[in-house]
């Protein structure tokens, strides 16, 4: 490679680099809440398996042998109250942080052009669109699958395995007198144990499309995903405005 063809490239990475932008999206308590909510899924997911279809081990020594069982419950208590309290603290931030912070929390239904980017998008998931487009928040899409799997998903995981642990708190508790009522809605515990558990599957599903999705997107489209959730600025990676 000559000195010339050398020069050129190095201007023509100076011009890109000249290019690119970013933006401050999430704010340090979205990104905080972001990671150790993925964390709390995480365990209660594998925990709350091992509690509807316990290890082979749990039966095999009397109860006064062994606590693997009790060590299981425990961190799926422990997970569940993480996520509750992260949840709350995640509700408080959508109405003090900036309004990307509120994203999670509501769709605007009556928009036509959102309807229209939503479209636009599922298109560009099955790779029937050439090119991305840019987004400093989420996507329209993205905050469809945020508000239904996150927002109502979690929702949904809280108030029925507060439900759940109300009936081992026992009548009278403060847990019984917060989400006993939800045992007298569904029916019996047993259905309700069906309904959080299908509600497991429910979010397991929507963390391995969303992991895809955050790759595939840091890879193929024109700005960064994983890294913003990181740093919490989204970098563009031209400068064209749509």
């Amino acid at each position: 490679m000559n000195k010339d063809s050398h020069a050129l490239e190095l201007e023509a990475e100076l011009a890109s680099a000249q290019r690119q932008s970013s933006v401050y999206v999430y704010e340090a308590p979205v990104r905080i809440w972001h990671w150790v909510n993925a964390a709390a899924i995480l365990v209660l997911c594998v925990t709350g398996y091992f509690i509807g279809s316990p290890p082979p081990s749990v039966g095999q020594h009397e109860a006064y042998d062994q606590f693997l069982f009790g060590y299981i419950r425990f961190a799926h208590f422990a997970a569940g109250m993480i996520l509750t309290v992260g949840f709350l603290g995640r509700i408080y931030w959508a109405i003090f942080g900036n309004h990307h912070a509120r994203q999670l929390f509501y769709l605007p239904v009556l928009n036509g052009h959102w309807w229209r980017e939503i479209w636009f998008e599922i298109r560009w998931y099955l790779f029937l669109e050439s090119e991305p487009k840019k987004y400093v928040g989420h996507n329209p899409l993205a905050q469809l699958a945020m508000f239904f799997f996150i927002t109502i998903g979690v929702s949904f995981m809280i108030v029925t395995g507060m439900a759940l642990y109300a009936e081992g708190a026992g009548q009278g508790s403060l847990y019984d007198d917060l989400f006993g009522w939800v045992i007298g809605l569904v029916g019996n515990t047993q259905r309700l144990h069906t309904l959080h558990h299908l509600g497991m599957w429910w979010i397991v599903i929507f963390m391995i499309v969303h992991i895809y999705v955050a790759i595939r997107e840091d890879i193929m489209s024109r700005q960064s995903i994983v890294s913003t959730m990181i740093s919490g600025h989204r970098t563009f990676k031209d400068d064209r405005m749509d």
